[in-house]
């Protein structure tokens, strides 16, 4: 896709957003567009910042190892938002700005290890990924273990827990999925009382249902496929 087409995309995605956010009266400006530029080459990230867009994420470790260099000059945020493998945690603790799908204590102790090892000026940001439809998801912990999982997440010293993320079942109709975005952010707001700290971030939503979730409280939506067109297998 041309930049032109990713700039025209990206103007209506954010209309949409605006128009979402009006809906539940919000603000647009309170919810964070994340450019989702898995299987898409290095160029199209490019195109997408200079259209406006901050924040990227990636969904494997390896994927983003291969682009990184030809974008590493963009003063841009990178998330990994897909599944991580415990034995690529210290790659990406030193890859990524934040992760937003920690579902593990062993894995949360090996992203605290490897940025004290690298001496990191900031915590690393993380999102812990619940998985609300439990018959179908393959990630995310499990509601009943979120609250342990998070006091162990707040006790790492090089973890910051923003929030929590999670992806529901692809379901045709975007009001199949409201009830799953309303239960995250049930599930926050509990968190948040329990461990008396704010959890401001909720990770939902994405190209075909982000509106339900802004409408539901999102304020992060992950945007593949409205933004940059179909994945292609070439890698870049």
């Amino acid at each position: 896709m041309s930049g032109n087409g990713i700039r025209e995309n990206l103007q209506e995605i954010q209309e949409r957003m605006a128009r979402a956010a009006a809906r539940a009266g919000r603000r647009a400006e309170e919810i964070t567009l994340i450019g989702v530029s898995k299987m898409h080459a290095a160029q199209a990230i490019r195109e997408a910042f200079a259209a406006g867009v901050r924040h990227f994420g990636e969904n494997r470790v390896q994927e983003w190892e291969e682009k990184r260099d030809a974008v590493q000059d963009l003063p841009a945020t990178w998330h990994l938002i897909g599944h991580l493998q415990s034995n690529k945690a210290a790659r990406a603790a030193r890859l990524f700005d934040s992760v937003d799908s920690l579902d593990d204590a062993a894995l949360a102790l090996r992203l605290d290890r490897a940025r004290a090892e690298m001496a990191a000026a900031k915590k690393l940001r993380v999102l812990i990924e619940v998985r609300v439809a439990p018959e179908e998801a393959k990630s995310g912990v499990a509601e009943a273990g979120l609250e342990a999982l998070a006091e162990k997440v707040c006790a790492l010293p090089q973890l910051d827990l923003a929030g929590l993320m999670c992806i529901p079942p692809f379901l045709e109709d975007p009001e199949q999925v409201r009830p799953y975005f309303r239960r995250l952010r049930e599930l926050r707001d509990t968190l948040a009382q329990r461990l008396r700290r704010l959890l401001p971030a909720l990770s939902m939503g994405m190209s075909h249902d982000f509106e339900a979730a802004i409408e539901e409280g999102a304020t992060e939506v992950r945007v593949g496929t409205a933004l940059f067109g179909k994945r292609s297998a070439a890698r870049e």
